[in-house]
């Protein structure tokens, strides 16, 4: 007779590294997994972390006697309740086995744990929420994914939906080609609009004033994104812990901000892809670790942007296009070739539409599901 499944929550040391370790297991031979550095993901579940002082979140692992065969975390992040005011919570680090019956259990532990919590409603996967990584790859799977994007195999998708999760929001990643981007036009565009307003301005980031830099950011952000699906303002705490993580990676001429006189009016951030160097490491930095990321960094050919935002008064203004225009010039005097636009929502048309005006092809699609509770 075949033992049960069990639902364990993560309690201790070891099972958290269990909970850690266990993608390893999943993605052995994938070629396109990208291995994320263990102390980053540890750093994830500390009870330190500046998520957790507003969240609630617990972690639980499927087994089968001595064989783990999934995970799952329930998470609540009160200030996107109180935010939004409704009465959701998320799942998130969703791993498992092909296996319907490991899913559904998964699913049903983080749906009771959050209905006994008293949410009404639960969507994901968010790891652990909408400032960091969202959604299931639903599609463009023949290609690893970019820094800070999620990745999964494909039969996840009906692992989710039989289990009765139904699509809340997709989002998009576009792919730019130095070949294929249509920079003449736009380039032309801008110029004309900086003669035109010369009050446009576009500048780098300074990370030797990288304090007042984040408090900018933090403005422009908190409004840029204020009206967008599923948006959380993020805590000074977690600014500061996003940046001090981000800083070493930082290609100044890739941060830009964009001004009208004297007001930042928006700002845009696109990192190296790092995971082309990320790959190479199974998780650990090291010595021989750091070695690696020096050598590999230089073969970076491909860039992520990660954020472009303009404050909503000036917006359809061409500040948009002067970003781009300007990340695309210092790029390739860079060497870099290939830049990811993600995530964009679906519903942002305006966006989607300046991506493919370039010559943007969208390439990967992410998947937020949601279901009652």
């Amino acid at each position: 007779m075949p033992q049960t499944i069990q639902i364990d929550q993560v309690e201790n040391q070891k099972d958290l590294t269990t909970f850690i370790l266990f993608p390893w297991q999943i993605y052995q031979g994938d070629p396109h997994w990208v291995p994320p550095l263990i102390k980053d993901m540890a750093a994830k579940f500390h009870p330190g972390h500046p998520f957790l002082a507003h969240s609630e979140m617990a972690l639980f692992l499927a087994r089968q006697g001595d064989r783990i065969l999934g995970r799952i975390a329930g998470i609540i992040d009160r200030n996107y309740i109180e935010f939004h005011q409704e009465k959701t919570g998320f799942f998130g680090f969703f791993e498992s086995i092909e296996d319907p019956q490991v899913a559904e259990a998964l699913l049903a532990q983080a749906k009771n744990w959050l209905k006994t919590r008293g949410m009404q409603k639960m969507i994901g996967p968010l790891n652990p929420s909408t400032n960091d990584e969202c959604g299931l790859l639903i599609d463009g799977f023949g290609s690893a994914p970019c820094l800070m994007m999620p990745y999964n195999p494909a039969y996840y998708i009906p692992l989710l939906e039989h289990g009765g999760l139904k699509k809340s929001m997709d989002l998009y990643a576009y792919l730019l080609e130095k070949e294929t981007f249509r920079d003449g036009r736009l380039m032309r565009i801008t110029e004309r609009l900086m003669k035109k307003d010369p009050d446009l301005s576009v500048r780098p980031i300074r990370l030797n004033q990288f304090t007042d830099e984040l408090k900018l950011i933090k403005e422009i952000y908190n409004q840029a994104w204020s009206k967008n699906w599923g948006f959380v303002p993020m805590t000074e705490a977690e600014i500061e812990d996003t940046a001090k993580n981000l800083k070493p990676l930082v290609v100044p001429e890739l941060t830009l901000f964009v001004y009208w006189k004297d007001e930042p009016i928006g700002f845009s951030c696109s990192l190296p892809d790092y995971n082309e160097v990320l790959k190479h490491l199974n998780g650990k930095i090291g010595l021989i670790g750091g070695l690696k990321f020096l050598y590999f960094k230089r073969k970076i050919k491909k860039v992520r942007v990660m954020l472009l935002g303009i404050k909503e008064a000036y917006r359809k203004k061409g500040a948009e296009g002067i970003l781009f225009a300007q990340t695309f010039r210092n790029g390739t005097a860079l060497g870099y070739d290939h830049a990811e636009c993600s995530w964009i929502l679906e519903n942002n048309l305006l966006m989607q539409h300046g991506i493919e005006a370039m010559g943007g092809k969208r390439y990967k699609t992410y998947r937020v599901y949601e279901t009652g509770l």
